[in-house]
């Protein structure tokens, strides 16, 4: 074990680090000594995904998997290495920022990065408006449903935190409701019953999914380069 744990709520997410792993309550160490768990979505299943990660041994944590966009400069496939989380009741936890720094620079010449503020949210913010608004109240550039969380439990327990994530949707873009009623809150697999049954009730959301299936083609890419930089093991925190 190098002391990382890394939470991702989707197997979906977690595939660009080599893993195999379905979900499920321990966690799983990876190829380099790495331990991943897979929390499933939200702020309560990522508390808990973290917390077995530091009774695990880990001592850093990472929030790792895709964004929405709330900045409308990012495009799909940004990186976001943020200085800041926040959490749904507006509690703001720092990154580690030497470690951000050092992956940054490994990461920073061959993919877009950006660092500012993340947003983690309660419920996913799918439409154009719901982002304009968290954009204007936080400045956050980002969202996503678990990191506050796991940075609290690093907080709490005196680890390095940091936040890794991929823009899949952008400001720009409406998430179609197809597209959630499809996928499954633990592993992130898509269900083919649902979503031919939700293109059925909304037809005209066959376009925004295929856009969105392109804007998830370039995220995956993005998070592929960086578990095969292998920065994270590189340049992780030392005791």
């Amino acid at each position: 074990m190098n002391g990382l744990g890394i939470v991702a709520a989707l197997a979906a997410e977690s595939r660009p680090l080599g893993a195999r792993a379905r979900g499920g309550t321990e966690p799983v160490p990876l190829a380099d000594g790495t331990l991943l768990i897979l929390s499933g979505v939200g702020p309560s299943a990522a508390t808990e995904g973290a917390r077995r990660l530091a009774a695990a041994g880990a001592r850093a944590l990472v929030s790792w998997g895709m964004a929405g966009a709330l900045d409308p400069a990012l495009a799909a496939g940004t990186l976001v290495l943020p200085t800041e989380v926040i959490s749904p009741t507006g509690r703001v936890f720092a990154t580690a920022p030497q470690w951000r720094e050092r992956l940054s620079a490994a990461l920073g010449a061959h993919r877009p990065v950006s660092f500012g503020r993340l947003l983690t949210s309660q419920e996913p913010l799918g439409s154009v408006e719901s982002k304009a608004i968290a954009f204007r109240q936080t400045a956050a550039v980002a969202v996503d449903m678990e990191s506050s969380a796991v940075a609290e439990i690093a907080a709490a327990a005196h680890m390095p935190f940091l936040a890794v994530r991929a823009i899949v949707d952008t400001a720009s873009d409406t998430v179609p409701q197809a597209a959630l009623a499809a996928t499954t809150a633990d592993t992130g697999a898509l269900r083919i019953g649902h979503l031919l049954a939700a293109l059925a009730r909304a037809p005209g959301d066959l376009a925004a999914l295929i856009r969105l299936a392109g804007r998830y083609r370039r995220a995956r890419r993005a998070l592929t380069a960086v578990a095969r930089s292998g920065a994270f093991a590189a340049h992780l925190p030392q005791p």
